[in-house]
């Protein structure tokens, strides 16, 4: 991922901060949003979908705290990198943020190498992590979310995107049961309209086109993925 398409939002109720942490973030090539409170934060977040979010602790109407728990209740943000700016010198406070879900921390006064460095290294494993998670591998079996591709033995398999993406979320986690409403949820989400069978006709039409073998039904629960032995 180049740097000009890597979204940051700045999120702290004192301008000159603001200012000198766009400033040198800017020079870096990412693009900048701001916000000066938790509460405009969650409604910029939701519009942009940043790829890391910097907050400041102490804000007024919601705190850092309470915004990062906000956006970890939210499917959309339980990836997205989140870093905590501190004036506090406590450890509880750096406790607490990491409890609330956030990744890294900085203290105050802002020294902008810091900052520039933490925010390179926060980036990086995201993306390795992200690279990571778009490609499955299991022996004879590749599933690439890169190019929705399924490869057997080096033989693609022709998905559907919905029938891929319950393939991928069963992938992901290996013999662990997704239950039913959270493969609707995962795959379907607000697609309403999807019928109560409609899960157990893509897992059929899975086991057509790849075997038997992949699918176990975990009757009146949901599914797992079994991986092929080695």
């Amino acid at each position: 991922m180049k740097k000009e398409n890597i979204k940051i939002l700045l999120v702290d109720d004192e301008p000159d901060i603001i200012e000198i942490i766009r400033f040198n973030l800017e020079q870096e090539g990412y693009q900048i949003s701001t916000a000066k409170d938790g509460l405009e934060a969650l409604k910029k977040a939701v519009k942009i979908l940043p790829h890391l979010i910097i907050l400041d602790i102490m804000m007024p109407n919601m705190d850092g705290i309470e915004t990062c728990e906000q956006l970890r209740k939210d499917t959309r943000f339980q990836d997205t990198v989140i870093m905590f700016l501190t004036a506090r010198g406590e450890d509880y406070s750096y406790v607490a943020g990491f409890d609330a879900g956030a990744d890294d921390y900085v203290t105050k006064p802002i020294k902008p190498k810091v900052l520039v460095s933490k925010v390179k290294g926060l980036l990086r494993r995201f993306k390795e992590k992200n690279e990571e998670f778009n490609q499955l591998k299991f022996n004879e079996l590749v599933i690439d979310r890169e190019v929705y591709k399924v490869f057997s033995k080096g033989t693609e398999i022709i998905l559907p995107r919905k029938e891929f993406e319950l393939l991928f979320l069963l992938a992901s986690k290996p013999e662990k049961v997704f239950k039913r409403e959270k493969i609707m949820e995962k795959v379907w989400g607000s697609e309403v309209f999807v019928g109560d069978r409609t899960i157990d006709v893509h897992i059929r039409k899975l086991r057509e086109k790849m075997g038997e073998k992949y699918f176990t039904t975990v009757k009146g629960v949901g599914y797992k993925f079994v991986p092929p032995e080695k």
